[in-house]
């Protein structure tokens, strides 16, 4: 089931740390995110990693037919977590 825009419900948790073309970027991707939204390109959403608010941020896809999502060096800060650190993301609504 495709989830369009709107209000959403749907936490998971991730590892920072996708690779990307041989390389580790600082993102956590979204387990069988394709299928939540019903489509393989970027969406952008609202919502949170761990007690970090996220508004109007985009889900890239990851090539392998998944999304991520990237955290900053502001992000991570405020978070005080790095590569290979566990968070839970919070979707709370869906604007693309």
């Amino acid at each position: 089931m495709s989830h369009e825009i709107g209000p959403l419900h749907h936490t998971f948790t991730a590892v920072i740390g996708v690779e990307v073309k041989g390389e580790m970027w600082a993102c956590v991707e979204m387990p069988g995110s394709a299928e939540f939204f019903g489509t393989g390109r970027a969406v952008k959403i609202d919502g949170a990693v761990d007690h970090v608010q996220l508004e109007n941020v985009g889900l890239m896809v990851t090539g392998r037919g998944g999304h991520m999502l990237s955290l900053n060096a502001k992000v991570r800060k405020q978070l005080g977590k790095g590569m290979g650190d566990e968070v839970t993301v919070s979707l709370t609504r869906r604007l693309t």
